[in-house]
């Protein structure tokens, strides 16, 4: 006695179109074709029945289960010259309905059903069918990011992509969470995480905290009073820590000194000195109170022409 299942793998190969296989075994879905193919080597034709749920015992045809292979029942597959045999099982045409299951396809190569194969050879394959299943996707509703900052015109970037400046308004976006980072020149980054809803516009407001710096205020003479962007800081030398990074207006005043105005640029993270240079304002002879040099000539000269324009007009 010689069994076809000694040759499994190279008697009967099942080969099943956009199914799962696994090894003796496959799944489907009802109405399906599923194209099974092997080798026989003993017979010119194969006779192909099936069991399973809810069918009789020793099988059925596998293009109609009322055709009982105890009764003859066999669906008959030729086998060509180099002893290779193909048939295209359609599930859904078997002259009456299979259930959601696990078959058993069988491949004999003598009309023999089930209860008849003691001198046969044969193989046969584990099918499992399921019901067809549909999935509904409905499109998502895209929503809006609103984007603020303080200040204004800061870099936005969603998901490591630039979108443009504050205040921005972002649309089309599909619902889920997102990365936003703002970004400004002197000023630390801010990055949040933000959910869009479909068909909402989600509002979100950044403040940038500035970067910071540090100032050392130097005057010759040094003692000058000093005012930092209109407060007053102390007397010079001064140093201050945690500035915003960026333009300031520095205020220097000593007696006896023209007061001086000067602008600083801190850099953030970094130590800046900025020295300033008093000047005291120049002195005409014979005068008591200084004047600064443009005004002082101008009015002494105006003042000696009048008084000599009018001697010559009084005469002796």
């Amino acid at each position: 006695m010689k069994h076809w299942n000694l040759y499994a793998g190279i008697l009967l190969l099942f080969v099943l179109v956009g199914a799962a296989a696994a090894s003796g075994s496959m799944q489907s879905y009802l109405g399906n074709t599923i194209k099974l193919s092997g080798y026989c080597y003993s017979s010119s034709t194969v006779y192909l029945f099936l069991t399973g749920p809810n069918l009789p015992t020793n099988g059925v045809a596998l293009d109609n289960i009322y055709r009982r292979a105890d009764q003859g029942g066999f669906t008959e597959v030729s086998v060509d010259d180099h002893d290779r045999w193909e048939y295209n099982w359609g599930t859904n045409s078997l002259g009456g309905g299979l259930d959601a299951g696990t078959y058993t396809v069988w491949a004999v190569n003598s009309p023999n059903d089930r209860s008849h194969l003691g001198e046969t050879e044969y193989s046969t394959i584990s099918v499992s069918l399921g019901n067809p299943s549909i999935s509904v996707v409905t499109p998502a509703v895209p929503g809006s990011f609103d984007l603020r900052s303080v200040p204004d015109n800061t870099s936005v970037v969603i998901n490591g992509n630039y979108k443009g400046s504050t205040p921005l308004t972002v649309s089309g976006l599909d619902p889920g969470k997102y990365t936003i980072t703002f970004s400004r020149f002197d000023y630390e980054k801010f990055s949040t995480t933000a959910t869009i809803e479909a068909g909402a516009i989600t509002e979100v407001t950044a403040t940038l905290q500035p970067k910071t710096g540090s100032l050392v205020i130097n005057t010759t003479p040094s003692g000058a009073q000093i005012l930092l962007d209109g407060n007053n800081v102390g007397t010079a030398p001064v140093t201050r820590t945690n500035l915003a990074a960026g333009n300031h207006t520095i205020n220097a005043t000593l007696d006896g000194y023209i007061p001086v105005e000067e602008q600083v640029r801190v850099i953030a993270d970094q130590s800046v000195t900025s020295t300033i240079e008093l000047e005291k304002p120049s002195v005409i002879p014979g005068m008591t109170t200084p004047v600064p040099i443009p005004v002082t000539i101008g009015a002494c000269s105006c003042a000696i022409l009048i008084f000599a324009f009018c001697r010559l007009r009084a005469g002796p």
